[in-house]
């Protein structure tokens, strides 16, 4: 026998010997089951009808073995499967998928018993955690989401709502020591109107924030003495009057309400459970795709459909979304991936594009000698009076007068002459608190020791930007019409933002004017607006999205794109896409932001998209992902889901929810386009089938032109020379309509239309 011979022989020796433990070990858990005869890939195979599910036995060349009910290869029934690592499913199964009643356990002794749904923990379900804490309610996709009671191994216990695995609604938490609190939570912790009751009889109801009093509350004694008003972490936005008992007149009237800051931050901590080691989504089967000829290799398949091939893929990389169908190819035929791999012969070719991996800061900074050095000087002494001054406290239900921009006034200052207006101030600190943008914070933002940067060059409106150092805040230069118009429209922009908190519409956070002394008597007005393209990731594309297509494209040549391009409309090579939730709430919110804008005769206004790409290769080439769908399953009409995978990674750590919101670090999926070279103003090209995982940020940017007679003029002018519809200065209606109509459908979709 020579050594090739040899090798052969001891790694099959070897494969059985592995293979017989694992039986024997799956014998002394399910019992001896009896099966038909094993043939020699160690697989055990009974011939059934393949119209109906068969009971088998089956163990894997991994070590994994199952039992029960199988059809069309893949789990499909009742059945038990054991992973070689010691965890263990118990219950029904839908074509390789957790599905129906069950049971699973990990090895370190949790244990989950209740719903599952396409492989998630989903429905109503008992949780037991290795340390002994419990929680019984609903879930959703592995996530406490809806009723439950939740009792922590610390002896606290919370009985209420639960959203995507934190706290959210009404709920009661009672703590071992026997205080309590019941009311209202928010990304799992007491935020809102809410009661909290002592062990001793102390009782305080109120509003709360961040798991601390703020807002107006009361504390009461159980003497029957209290104390009332206006809570806070900050000692200065405090105001309040004790009032001591009946029987105690002289009562304590030094009382300092931070006594109960200290107590909440030593005594009444929030417990924190328990993290599950490895979500049954994420567990994998061992699928044997059998032959005749025995020339089939393993499938690796997880139990909610994650299939591949050979090997198992690490999950170091998200994939956002699903394919609409992965197993018709573009032109309707069936491919013969079965397994979701996606077959891009059909896709079109195009060139490779390339990113840049590292970005420098946008702007030059202005140092002393700058010809705009005084002008920052003098907005940052502006600034720091207008939002360090003391005043009352701020409340988000303002009076008509509040809208009255006249007032006027010129803080102390070392820097030359000039005067200092600043418009509405309390209409903007309510909209900095309606923001949650701390004074502070703001103050050392914009006015401390780092300078503004100035942008290379202004903007079509001959406007001036300058970035903060923190590229936090972008002040704009402001035309007088402008202000006229944004004054007029400020009391509906307010009452708009208050009502509709996940608005695209951009932040406004201040409103002033420097007037310079000397010769020239210059007025420079300016305006503090959130910077939307500020991420914790690289913006490797920016797109200026307006809906019209004359002289939208950028003058600079495709080598001279970069990261900090701002890209138009007929510059745009991508089909963007949603998960279907984020998507309807999207086109709610649009048209909510639309109606305004439309109420304010305002057009000209545009969608500002930056893009991340998640997976780029060193040198800066883009990385296609592959889009899957699990399979012998039809892709639902709700359009584009959240992977498996990428669903997973979000839902260990829940708090990463939180940091997405409607245009904020969204996750989504772009494919890419081509445009015919027959067509010279087509805004959107054919899709090609190549798609990258991206990271969205959004929003509705220069909302402060109004329809007036010089745009009246363009359009007239502009209509004898061009189509109308192709300019962007129309009647806001219009305008308003033409921009939905590019935004829903066309740019944003759920799935693709029947020509792609």
């Amino acid at each position: 026998m020579n050594k090739e011979q040899s090798g052969v022989v001891k790694a099959w020796e070897a494969t059985i010997r592995r293979t017989q433990a694992a039986k024997k070990r799956a014998n002394s858990i399910f019992g001896t089951i009896s099966v038909a005869h094993a043939d020699d890939d160690n697989l055990v195979e009974i011939e059934p009808s393949p119209s109906e599910p068969y009971l088998c036995e089956k163990v894997m060349p991994n070590g994994d073995y199952y039992t029960g009910q199988w059809f069309d290869n893949f789990p499909h029934g009742q059945g038990k499967h054991l992973w070689a690592d010691g965890c263990m499913y118990i219950g029904g199964w839908s074509r390789g998928k957790t599905n129906g009643r069950g049971r699973f356990s990990w090895p370190s002794g949790a244990i989950y018993e209740g719903d599952f749904k396409t492989g998630y923990m989903d429905g109503a379900g008992t949780y037991t955690g290795s340390n002994g804490e419990t929680y019984k309610g609903n879930w959703i996709m592995n996530l406490k989401h809806g009723p439950g009671v939740k009792s922590f191994v610390n002896g606290d216990t919370y009985d209420g709502e639960w959203r995507r695995g934190l706290q959210e609604g009404q709920g009661k938490y009672q703590w071992s020591n026997g205080n309590h609190y019941i009311g209202e939570w928010r990304n799992g912790v007491i935020s809102g109107k809410g009661s909290l009751v002592w062990n001793d009889g102390k009782r305080y109801d109120g509003y709360w924030e961040d798991g601390v009093p703020k807002g107006n509350g009361t504390l009461k004694w159980p003497d029957g003495s209290f104390y009332v008003g206006n809570w806070s972490r900050d000692p200065s936005e405090r105001n309040g009057s004790y009032y001591p008992s009946g029987s105690l007149p002289s009562g304590n009237l030094e009382w300092d309400p931070q006594v109960v800051y200290d107590e909440l931050s030593s005594e009444l901590k929030i417990a924190v459970g328990e993290k599950i080691s490895i979500l049954p989504s994420q567990k994998r089967l061992a699928i044997w795709n059998s032959s005749k000829d025995g020339s089939e290799k393993p499938r690796r398949m997880s139990v909610d459909g994650r299939a591949s091939v050979g090997v198992e893929k690490p999950f170091d990389r998200m994939n956002i979304w699903e394919a609409e169908d992965a197993n018709v190819n573009r032109h309707g035929s069936e491919s013969p991936d079965l397994f979701g791999l996606h077959d891009q012969r059909n896709v079109p070719k195009v060139i490779p594009m390339k990113v840049q991996t590292s970005v420098k800061k946008l702007g030059e900074t202005i140092c002393k000698g700058h010809k705009n050095y005084d002008l920052m000087l003098n907005l940052q002494l502006g600034i720091r009076h207008a939002v360090g001054r003391p005043g009352p406290a701020v409340s988000l239900d303002l009076k008509s007068s509040a809208f009255d921009p006249k007032e006027k006034y010129t803080p102390p200052h070392q820097s030359t002459e000039f005067k200092w207006k600043d418009y509405c101030p309390l209409v903007f600190r309510s909209l900095r608190k309606l923001f949650k943008v701390d004074a502070a914070d703001y103050m050392l933002s914009i006015c401390g020791n780092d300078a503004l940067r100035e942008l290379s060059s202004p903007g079509k409106s001959g406007s001036f930007f300058y970035l903060t150092h923190d590229d936090k805040y972008m002040i704009k230069t402001m035309k007088k019409a402008e202000c006229k118009v944004f004054i007029r429209m400020l009391a509906a922009y307010y009452n708009h933002v208050r009502a509709f908190e996940n608005t695209l519409v951009i932040k406004y956070f201040g409103l002033h004017c420097v007037k310079l002394n000397g010769p020239a008597q210059k007025k420079v007005r300016f305006i503090i607006m959130g910077n939307l393209m500020r991420s914790e990731y690289i913006i490797h594309r920016r797109f200026d999205l307006k809906g019209s297509s004359l002289g939208r494209t950028t003058d600079k040549p495709e080598s001279e794109i970069d990261a900090n391009t701002i890209l138009k409309d007929l510059d745009l090579n991508f089909l963007f896409r949603l998960q279907k939730a984020w998507f309807q709430e999207f086109c709610r919110q649009v048209d909510r932001d639309c109606e305004l804008l439309e109420q304010e005769r305002i057009m000209d206004y545009s969608l500002l998209v930056g893009l991340h790409f998640r997976d780029v290769s060193p040198a800066g080439d883009l990385i296609p992902c592959v889009p899957e769908t699990p399979p012998g399953e039809t892709p639902d009409d709700g359009g584009p889901r959240l992977s498996r995978a990428d669903m997973d990674q979000l839902l260990l750590d829940p708090a990463k929810w939180a940091r997405i919101r409607l245009g904020v670090n969204m996750p989504g999926r772009v494919e890419r386009t081509v445009r015919r070279s027959d067509c010279e103003f087509q805004i959107v090209g054919e899709p090609t089938g190549e798609c990258f995982d991206v990271i969205m940020s959004f929003g509705i940017i220069d909302i402060l032109q109004d329809y007036d007679i010089s745009k009246k003029l363009e359009h007239a002018y502009k209509s004898i020379q061009y189509d109308p519809t192709s300019i962007s200065a129309v009647d806001p209606k219009q305008y308003s309509r033409r921009f939905r109509d590019f935004i829903f459908k066309v740019l944003w979709r759920t799935r693709p239309e029947p020509d792609d």
